[in-house]
């Protein structure tokens, strides 16, 4: 990947909505598949009492909008500004008492799980149905839109989180006492540029310099922590249980398949 392109793909811009300052990237199909879109606020006209404790606006009373769902509250039910990272914003911003935990939680994967995946990790990469797998450096780019994989001199390959459809994770037995699987690998089903049907990519956990694993199996780990899809895309686990068949899916199967339909709906 040249400089160029790389630069264009970080280019960030500063903009102002009703919300607050987002700090956005220059070009909108280079945004990050995790990220949330500002949601349409409620109009004043249709909120006349809170739409969590139904108390009625007036003088005192104001309304507030959440910035995470849009919807119209008091400022008892609405009071409390949190980061929010899915949508860009610089500052903290104003949240309903159901949304604030939401985005409090996704932080955590921000501040640390997503520092996991762009810093990388050493995999055995099988391509296709090579015999041979070669030793890379598997990362996230830095606006998580492509999985990057850097083996030894110009060995450079990339794959658009989009292009992803299917992922299936490794697992070795359960750990003594009981417990979860460990993660020691995962392969990717997704569509090449160019080629038919779809390319299949096998990475297993390798060696780092020091002869551990650890580093690979963390940031396996750290991809069960991707914020799920959008709303918009897929309805909210809480709300409707997944089949029996799908129970054990890795979350961010769900979040790579919405970025999909994301990028897709994008280009409509």
């Amino acid at each position: 990947m040249s400089s160029e392109v790389a630069a264009r793909r970080d280019a960030k811009k500063l903009v102002r909505s009703p919300s607050g300052l987002r700090m956005v990237p220059e070009h909108r199909a280079d945004g990050s598949p995790f990220g949330l879109e500002e949601p349409p606020w409620v109009p004043d006209k249709e909120c006349p009492r809170c739409m969590q404790c139904d108390t009625k606006f007036d003088f005192l009373t104001r309304k507030h909008h959440c910035r995470r769902c849009g919807k119209c509250f008091c400022d008892k039910c609405c009071g409390q500004k949190v980061a929010l990272r899915r949508m860009c914003f610089v500052d903290p911003v104003r949240q309903c008492a159901g949304c604030a935990p939401v985005s409090r939680r996704e932080a955590d994967f921000y501040d640390r799980q997503l520092k996991l995946l762009l810093s990388g990790a050493t995999f055995l990469v099988t391509f296709g149905n090579s015999e041979k797998p070669d030793t890379m450096v598997c990362r996230l780019s830095s606006n998580q839109r492509f999985l990057l994989l850097d083996g030894d001199a110009d060995d450079h390959r990339e794959v658009e989180v989009a292009r992803i459809a299917a992922v299936q994770m490794l697992t070795e037995g359960l750990p003594p006492g009981g417990g979860n699987a460990r993660a020691t690998g995962m392969t990717l089903q997704y569509t090449a540029p160019g080629a038919e049907g779809l390319t299949q990519l096998t990475l297993t956990a390798g060696e780092d310099a020091d002869g551990s694993r650890r580093q690979a199996t963390a940031w396996l780990a750290a991809m069960h922590k991707v914020p799920p899809a959008p709303r918009s895309l897929a309805p909210c686990p809480a709300e409707v249980p997944p089949p029996a068949s799908a129970r054990h899916t890795p979350l961010f199967l769900v979040t790579l398949q919405a970025a999909k339909l994301l990028y897709e709906s994008r280009d409509q």
